[in-house]
């Protein structure tokens, strides 16, 4: 690409675009990496330069880009169909991908419906929840309980149940109430008994991200705390809602971290990774139980009234069928638990830097976290280090997220754990014990 085409391009995405997650005003300053093209755990941007993708694109690229597999699917599929309703249709990728997500899905979960992002995914679960006991008739079951340090996305709903102040503390006034657990790990499991034993006639739903809290900084529980969350929601009649949007299809080393610890819940909310990586997927799995609650004449208007245009999105589900089918064909999770048992040692280096506070790991998913200040912005600094090696990292906060596709091999693995520590080391005094 010429010299003048790479300016125009970055003039008019300075000029049109406003980014998520983004301070416009500090963008503006700064030389903008713009990305052109992919292959595998590589992106190139528009001068040339080549990066490892060590954030997977936000957590969704699972087999690498441009996977033949799931190219091909995608261009069979445009050949046939590239989008019809779900309101009052069907097509056949929709019903093809909804019988394999039940299959592979926790036992006990039956029904797939079909959105487009992971807020979404959760903002249907809660309102299936509170609706729910609504068509029952038990009017008083409208609370939801989540946890302090919780994210499930931006929508308002989602925001409601949220609990991380940085993202959510400006809309406080426009969500609605929800009960807290403000403790992590078996004290979150104390509060929530109590709040059961208490309140779970006025209880629709706990919402939980299982086993680990990702955009919280890769929070880990202890082993048994899903377990026994689930078993007092059972107990006292409330509905159990996991968010495996950054979870699921493998990321903690089985296609979703229920399994680890053999929990069915009521709602299962997916999308990220659903599709490889490659189109907006998302969907809400839930029970018979939950589907039979809105089963009614259609006078008595108890239907669920949700939907979106491109709801179940033909060309959307096509890629997440062949994502699968490159799971099992590839043994993709047999494949990662080497890595992740190598992840983890080699993990162990970091500890030599006076500046990593900790290391925090559950399957492919870890948080390294930096000693010192948020306003010092010391993950923003080692992710801007790291791309002199070319990597592409993203922090959260202080906490500095590596996440690659699970295609990443051991030797690109141990690029990307070299290319961190040294950004770490050089991104400001820090130096080794």
């Amino acid at each position: 690409m010429q010299k003048s085409q790479i300016q125009t391009l970055k003039q008019w995405d300075k000029k049109y675009i406003w980014h998520p997650f983004t301070q416009m005003k500090d963008w503006e300053t700064k030389d903008p990496l713009v990305i052109d093209s992919a292959e595998g755990i590589y992106l190139k941007d528009i001068e040339g330069h080549v990066y490892m993708d060590g954030v997977s694109s936000l957590w969704v690229n699972v087999h690498g880009h441009r996977h033949p597999r799931i190219d091909k699917a995608l261009h069979q599929q445009i050949d046939r169909l590239s989008h019809s309703t779900l309101l009052g249709l069907s097509h056949t990728t929709a019903i093809e991908l909804s019988k394999r997500l039940v299959e592979i899905a926790p036992k006990g979960l039956k029904k797939v419906f079909y959105s487009d992002n992971g807020s979404t995914a959760v903002e249907i679960a809660l309102k299936m929840a509170y609706q729910y006991w609504q068509n029952k008739g038990h009017f008083k079951k409208m609370g939801l309980i989540h946890l302090g340090e919780s994210y499930h996305g931006d929508t308002l709903g989602a925001v409601s149940v949220g609990g991380i102040d940085i993202f959510h503390q400006v809309y406080r006034r426009l969500i609605f109430k929800t009960l807290s657990l403000q403790s992590r790990g078996w004290g979150a499991v104390e509060e929530l008994e109590k709040l059961l034993h208490q309140k779970a006639h006025s209880i629709a739903a706990l919402v939980v991200e299982p086993l680990i809290q990702g955009a919280a900084g890769m929070l880990v529980w202890p082993d048994g705390v899903l377990k026994k969350m689930r078993a007092l929601t059972l107990k006292h009649d409330v509905l159990l809602i996991v968010d495996e949007v950054a979870t699921g299809f493998g990321r903690t080393g089985k296609m979703f971290a229920c399994e680890h610890e053999g929990v069915s819940p009521d709602f299962l909310c997916i999308a990220k990774g659903v599709t490889g990586g490659y189109l907006p997927l998302a969907a809400t799995l839930t029970t018979q139980k939950v589907y039979n609650g809105f089963l009614f004449d259609m006078k008595e208007k108890k239907t669920f009234f949700h939907g979106h245009t491109y709801t179940g999105n033909p060309l959307a589900c096509a890629a997440a069928l062949a994502n699968l089918e490159v799971f099992r064909k590839e043994r993709t999770l047999q494949k990662l638990l080497p890595k992740i048992k190598y992840l983890t040692e080699k993990l162990k280096m970091f500890k030599e830097l006076l500046s990593v506070k900790e290391i925090r790991q559950k399957g492919f998913m870890v948080a390294i976290e930096l000693k010192g200040p948020q306003e010092e912005f010391l993950g923003t600094k080692v992710c801007q280090y790291v791309r002199r090696y070319g990597v592409i990292l993203r922090p959260l906060g202080n906490c500095i997220v590596l996440m690659p596709p699970l295609s990443i091999s051991i030797k690109e693995l141990d690029y990307l754990l070299m290319a961190t520590f040294r950004s770490i080391e050089e991104a400001g005094t820090f130096t080794k014990k």
